[in-house]
């Protein structure tokens, strides 16, 4: 939740701020600051209307069904069109083998090629020896592709010394990530050798890819962790209506255009200058961080309405800057707050840091104290962790207001390839080159 990529309305370039009351001003300073110009008047409905040509209504991506290509210089899921439903999981290799995982990327590989052209992997579900297990689980018979997307990584553990002899291969900026004050990070929650971003229109096409790499991996690795996700937090999109997250606010206003080039050139894709060396197989890849936000939402839905605005820096109908009338107007940052999270999550707060945000709310049933157990799943992809996540974090963790309402309690970091050019390239293989 951010500002360069807020969960309020400009997000797309900064992450979530995390917990942390003792270090942060509490949400009761922010009391009365509403005069410092929020906009009046009603919001306007969001979406506009096409002018009629004649022809047949134009189908929504998310209802149409398509395919998303899987080949192409960059992994798909990361500038692609946000969808509505996520799967995401992280592995831990068991096989001590280099081959053996090598391999199994392959595989990996050559059944994401064909669920994402809304196709069974191998065999199938039916119609094979019937004394064998089938290749195929089969929930997604039928089902359409629905712009499911498939977009791998690898966590630093994969690169430890005496694994798989990629020590040297390491890049400079799969850094340990620090804690950050107020975080409370779940270690089964948190890390990982490879982690697999399933994202889909319909639910089951991205849990099915998930179970179906879990299979295939029977016995190389086990699934550490993974989370569902629904309600997109954000686009890379503009000409969408912004999402909102769990807090009622618009969430991603200022993401990064998935048509963008010249930004993601600057901001997401890693550079070959940036990973000389034996770290040269992520050129064309990116960086993710992927955080667990945990909200407390029976404390935030008995905060006042002018109090939720204060704390976010923009207001909860239309999404406008404080001081401003529409969602898209440039925020005037010194008529918040010092401590509203728009204001500090901002690029021009941290030196232009930007990132890419792909986050999912969720929510996992209670907490055991009849609490709902939800949040935000926060996904940023950017060039560089070291000059995206890590300052802007270092920011919101101390002086967020918002940290009040939220807690950080899973983290992970991963080396994201480039994308798989044609039917002989696969997941991984300048790394394991």
């Amino acid at each position: 939740m951010s500002e360069a990529a807020e969960p309020a309305a400009d997000g797309g370039t900064e992450p979530a701020a995390s917990t942390g009351s003792a270090s942060g001003p509490s949400r009761r300073a922010l009391l009365g600051w509403g005069g410092a110009g929020i906009a009046l008047g009603a919001a306007t409905a969001g979406g506009s209307v096409a002018a009629f040509t004649g022809g047949p209504d134009p189908v929504p991506a998310a209802l149409s069904g398509a395919a998303v290509p899987f080949h192409g210089v960059h992994q798909a899921g990361i500038a692609s069109a946000v969808q509505d439903r996520l799967h995401f999981a992280s592995f831990d290799v068991k096989t001590e083998d280099r081959a053996e995982l090598a391999e199994l990327l392959r595989e990996w590989t050559r059944a994401a090629e064909r669920m994402t052209a809304g196709l069974p992997v191998g065999g199938g579900a039916v119609g094979g020896l019937p004394e064998a297990p089938p290749d195929d689980t089969g929930e997604a018979l039928g089902l359409k592709p629905s712009r499911l997307t498939l977009t791998i990584g690898f966590g630093a553990p994969l690169f430890a010394k005496g694994r798989f002899g990629l020590e040297d291969r390491r890049p400079d900026a799969l850094v340990d990530l620090e804690l950050f004050p107020g975080d409370n990070l779940d270690p089964n929650r948190s890390g990982g050798d490879i982690c697999i971003q399933a994202c889909a229109d319909d639910p089951q096409v991205a849990v099915h890819a998930i179970r179906q790499f879990a299979r295939i991996g029977f016995g190389k690795v086990v699934m550490r962790w993974s989370q569902l996700g629904f309600g997109k937090t954000s686009s890379t999109t503009p000409d969408e209506q912004t999402p909102r997250n769990m807090m009622g606010f618009k969430d991603g206003t200022r993401n990064i255009s998935g048509t963008d080039t010249a930004a993601l050139d600057e901001h997401v894709w890693v550079d070959a200058k940036d990973v000389p060396g034996g770290s040269a197989w992520l050129a064309g890849g990116s960086y993710l961080v992927a955080r667990r936000i945990r909200m407390n939402i029976e404390t935030w839905d008995r905060t006042p309405l002018q109090e939720q605005e204060d704390i976010f820096g923009r207001d909860k109908a239309e999404g406008a800057p404080v001081g401003k009338s529409k969602e898209r107007d440039e925020p005037f940052l010194k008529a918040m707050k010092p401590e509203a999270h728009v204001r500090l999550a901002h690029p021009d707060t941290n030196g232009g840091a930007t990132i890419l945000r792909r986050g999912f709310s969720f929510t996992d049933g209670t907490d055991g104290l009849g609490r709902l157990d939800a949040g935000l799943f926060f996904l940023a992809y950017q060039r560089d962790v070291r000059k995206g996540f890590v300052p802007i974090q270092r920011r919101l963790a101390r002086h967020d207001v918002l940290n009040e309402y939220i807690q950080h309690v899973g983290s992970a970091l991963f080396a994201v390839p480039p994308g798989v050019r044609d039917t002989d390239d696969w997941w991984g293989r300048a790394l394991f080159a």
